[in-house]
């Protein structure tokens, strides 16, 4: 059964409903550009001063083999014999699938182009340092020739770190053999090959010196054939780039919207059903407790320090039932009724004589401890008791 909605609550929701459009509408026209600091990252898709944007078109245009690779390095070939990795600058640590699968990926035959000061965490053999220098630009020169370095003599670059052993299988090509910052390294059938920072390929590095040229011989084919040239993987995944919608949808305000749309809506159902829901009448809790007036009466009672009072009430009923049961005028004395109730029922004792006088002698006194006037009444009315069960026997 469709709700019927109050005319004052349909004109509430479509006033809501055009402020919300008028003012997110302002605020997509009128607000001033965001002004972010450039970021440091390597991406392809950035290009500011430290981009790799410029470096991924050259590949474009120069009709090399590249594509962004944003999946986790378990799901690269298997046979990665001709394929090169460029890892520009890792933001986010592996884990320890992803380094497993790195190093079979080398040692099955692949490369990988990788800058920056987090080696270690992805090869733990690796010697760089680990902490991320400061440093200014600087110029290096090639300490041997190979094919990483023909046509480089000299490059240009801001080390985040050092290479600080050599190892046999390892090969400084720029810097000191104890702080290199260029480094062939093999591993099984394929090469690793470090640079201590992303400088050579960025868009503001890429044209100092020969750092193209040091690009160029990375990404190629080792023997210079261009026939046989490498497929290029340039990663984005480690830059927190994943190949998703929902990667994608969580990097914008899209998730944030959709959040306040959920949060409207559920506000006017909240409201409309809080206005159009069944009555539901609340408990009526009953003033009339049984006991009710007994508390009353012995309240005021107490207040009134009345205990003579009430040892007299309840003397005086006892003494007019036993009278009624006995047969005898109300005027009869206390002696009197309890030597009748002897002879005639057989009581025995002389509980009752002092009962009856210690009752008098409090319903006329002027003042009686509240404990004393409760024992007479409570030995009243296990007379009381005692004597109607017997006349009943």
């Amino acid at each position: 059964m469709p709700f019927a909605i109050d005319p004052s609550d349909r004109k509430l929701v479509y006033i809501s409903a055009a402020a919300f459009i008028v003012l997110a509408t302002a605020l997509a026209f009128f607000a001033p550009p965001s002004r972010e600091q450039a970021s440091p990252i390597p991406s392809i898709y950035s290009v500011d001063s430290n981009g790799a944007h410029a470096a991924y078109l050259l590949l474009k245009q120069l009709r090399y083999p590249v594509r962004v690779w944003e999946r986790p390095p378990n799901e690269l070939p298997e046979d990665p014999g001709g394929i090169v990795l460029v890892l520009a600058d890792p933001i986010q640590p592996p884990v320890e699938k992803d380094r497993a699968a790195l190093l079979n990926f080398v040692k099955a035959g692949g490369r990988i182009l990788f800058t920056g000061s987090m080696l270690t965490s992805f090869f733990k053999d690796a010697h760089s340092s680990d902490e991320p220098l400061e440093s200014s630009w600087q110029t290096y020169d090639s300490n041997l020739p190979s094919n990483f370095t023909a046509g480089a003599p000299t490059i240009s670059l801001q080390p985040e770190a050092e290479w600080t052993t050599i190892e046999p299988s390892q090969m400084p090509l720029y810097g000191p053999a104890d702080s290199a910052v260029v480094v062939s390294w093999r591993v099984g059938r394929g090469q690793i090959l470090w640079w201590a920072s992303a400088t050579p390929l960025t868009n503001a590095g890429i044209t100092h010196d020969s750092n193209l040229n040091l690009f160029l011989n990375a990404v190629g084919s080792e023997n210079g054939n261009a026939s046989k040239q490498p497929t290029i993987f340039w990663d984005e995944f480690f830059h927190g780039q994943r190949d998703s919608l929902w990667a994608y949808v969580e990097k914008t305000p899209v998730a944030w919207g959709l959040l306040q749309i959920a949060i409207l809506g559920f506000a006017i159902l909240f409201t409309f059903s809080r206005r159009s829901g069944p009555i539901a009448m609340p408990a009526t809790v009953s003033r009339l407790w049984p006991l009710e007036f007994v508390d009353t009466i012995g309240g005021l009672y107490e207040r009134a320090h009345a205990e003579p009072a009430m040892v007299g009430a309840v003397y005086q009923r006892f003494r007019s039932l036993l009278t009624r049961q006995m047969r005898l005028p109300l005027a009869t004395t206390d002696a009197a009724l309890a030597e009748a109730v002897r002879v005639r029922l057989g009581w025995q004792g002389d509980e009752l004589g002092e009962t009856l006088r210690g009752a008098a002698a409090a319903s006329r006194a002027a003042k009686v401890p509240p404990g004393d006037a409760l024992e007479i009444i409570h030995r009243l009315e296990s007379l009381e008791e005692q004597l109607i069960l017997k006349r009943k026997k």
